[in-house]
């Protein structure tokens, strides 16, 4: 039969799957040839095993014809960023020095899914290693955003955004490290969620930066990314830093808080957020609009302040590259990677880094070993740590003037392929998003208009203490259901 995926979400497939309208087989070929229609164009997807995916739908299918589903869930696909791995399958950060390896076990996120019956569908591109704001330093391919074919999906997760917003799969993992599953929901019109560090676990997951990168999901709507949470969420003992507290009930109150306003809700307007250089007027506009949106829901808006948060790039730049010296240090092209052999060990390592890696991640690299080395160490290193721990500070203050924050995600709309070629201009991309990460709460990208100039969708970024993912969730949802612009969806 033939199956509408253009606007389906997870919870509208699990119930077409559970009363029997269709049946996973159907689905999975469904979103099959949506991706052979539509991804010669989007370019979301590096690998994509249509036999496996096949076969795991009619297995999916016996078990429902046994009354035995593994959830209501069982047989949904979901797309998988190219850094987090699946057993029997490549995972190359989309990188020329991974290009080869293939992944001997499934990352934590991934068995969680499979056990709940949802359907791993392929490599989604990225920025290599997770290096980027705009997916063009992919070592394979540029993807391209489905609302308008000549700008960048946002990064470093684009393949992810893009793959959702093009239909191709109902839903996807992203990894978030200063912004890369929030700031392409917002470029790509979608939901994406970063949770607090430690709520999802980072086993299986190839680190850039192993205190900021956090896996969330990425979706049509906020229902899902409850969803997908609640699937891969809770406590980990492979991942030292995995947190103890339960990750559950996020769907079942995102669906409750459907008949419910922002009555007696104080949300937090950052100053420095609004007033900030490079913010265009129509992304404001938008959020201006989100703001008065919040307000007729019965919410108080009130000004709270991140003084720090202008050093957040500063910051960030100084930790995620000294943590990215250290993680990629081990991809040397003796242990596994691709390798340029040479009959000199040292000159093997040179050649072999030097031609794995794109320029993106050596300038990182390059970086992050500067600000490590003796005598520089406490003057950059040291110095941002102490910084990082006044951000989070601010968050905290914020906190207790307010239960949740809304800001831009975005300064712009997503921008022309080339039009950011200085790496400066591209860093600033992420200024909305990277205080987060450095302070570990949670966070939200939410769709909140289109762009009346560009025709491109704006997103709003809801801000939640450590923990509070039922609050953040249940005030994206009401806005959510009671914006301005009802639908976002590409005419692709």
């Amino acid at each position: 039969m033939s199956i509408d995926i253009k606007k389906m979400t997870v919870a509208q497939a699990a119930d077409a799957l559970n009363a029997g309208t269709c049946t996973a087989v159907e689905l999975c070929q469904s979103y099959l040839d949506r991706i052979k229609s539509v991804d010669g164009k989007v370019k979301a997807f590096l690998k994509i095993d249509e036999a496996d995916i096949m076969a795991r739908a009619g297995e999916s299918d016996k078990r429902r014809a046994a009354g035995r589903p593994l959830s209501p869930y069982d047989g949904i696909p979901v797309g998988i960023k190219d850094c987090i791995v699946t057993h029997g399958q490549t995972c190359s950060c989309a990188s020329k020095i991974l290009e080869p390896v293939v992944s001997p076990y499934d990352s934590t996120v991934v068995a969680r899914l499979k056990a709940k019956g949802f359907i791993p569908a392929g490599r989604l591109n990225m920025d290599e290693f997770a290096m980027g704001s705009s997916c063009e330093n992919s070592a394979f391919q540029k993807t391209a955003n489905p609302w308008d074919l000549n700008c960048v999906p946002g990064g470093s997760s684009g393949g992810s955004a893009a793959s959702v917003a093009a239909s191709e799969v109902p839903v996807s993992l992203g990894s978030d490290t200063g912004g890369s599953i929030r700031q392409p929901a917002a470029f790509c019109g979608i939901v994406g969620l970063k949770p607090t560090y430690g709520r999802v676990s980072r086993y299986g997951l190839v680190a850039f930066a192993s205190s900021l990168d956090q896996i969330g999901p990425m979706a049509h709507d906020v229902l899902d990314a409850a969803i997908i949470l609640d699937s891969i969420g809770g406590h980990d003992p492979k991942d030292s830093t995995s947190l103890s507290a339960p990750c559950q009930g996020f769907a079942d109150a995102v669906r409750a808080a459907g008949n419910e306003t922002l009555k007696g809700l104080k949300i937090g307007l950052p100053k420095e957020y609004f007033n900030g250089e490079g913010l265009t007027p129509s992304v404001k506009q938008a959020i201006d609009k989100a703001v008065e949106t919040v307000k007729n829901l019965g919410a108080e808006t009130v000004e709270v302040s991140l003084p720090h948060a202008k050093y957040a790039i500063a910051t960030y730049y100084i930790i995620a590259t000294a943590e990215a010296s250290a993680n990629l240090a081990r991809f040397d092209g003796i242990r596994y990677g691709a390798r340029a052999e040479s009959p000199d060990l040292i000159q093997t390592y040179f050649k072999s880094r030097g031609k794995g890696f794109g320029d993106e991640v050596k300038r990182r690299i390059l970086l992050g070993t500067y600000v490590l080395s003796s005598g520089y160490y406490d003057a950059y290193y040291l110095r941002a740590q102490k910084v990082r721990t006044l951000i989070r500070q601010d968050f905290e203050n914020a906190g207790t003037k307010c239960d949740v924050i809304l800001t831009p995600v975005t300064p712009t709309t997503a921008f022309k392929f080339g039009e950011k070629s200085d790496p400066l201009q591209m860093y600033m991309a992420d200024i909305f998003t990277i205080a987060l990460n450095l302070s570990g709460n949670c966070g939200i990208s939410v769709p909140a208009g289109i762009c009346p100039e560009t025709g491109l969708p704006v997103g709003v970024q809801f801000i939640a203490p450590a923990m509070q993912e039922e609050k953040l969730l249940k005030v994206a949802r009401i806005f959510e259901l009671n914006r301005p612009t009802r639908e976002f969806f590409p005419s692709l």
